[in-house]
């Protein structure tokens, strides 16, 4: 794998079956906690509703995922980016 390629896959977020915790705490697409469950439960849970399991923050403790449209928030977080970068020029 080329470094250029493994530098933007460590900053890619990560989402469904490559969550690798024990336990995460779950937020649901409307923000509200559905607590702590395993990743397997959660992602059962996300697939029900055909959404995306993804980690948010790895830092809390346990790990916080969000049940999303993985699809749409990365494109929203481009959007956001060429907006950040069109401001500075």
């Amino acid at each position: 794998m080329p470094v250029i390629e493994r530098r933007q896959n460590r900053n890619l977020p990560q989402i469904n079956e490559n969550i690798r915790y024990p336990k995460i705490r779950v937020i649901d697409t409307d923000g509200g906690q559905l607590g702590i469950l395993t990743p397997s439960e959660a992602l059962r849970l996300a697939e029900e509703k055909e959404l995306d399991l993804v980690l948010v923050s790895d830092k809390a403790d346990p790990p916080v995922c969000r049940v999303m449209d993985y699809g749409k928030y990365k494109f929203e977080q481009e959007k956001k980016a060429r907006e950040a970068k069109r401001k500075q020029h």
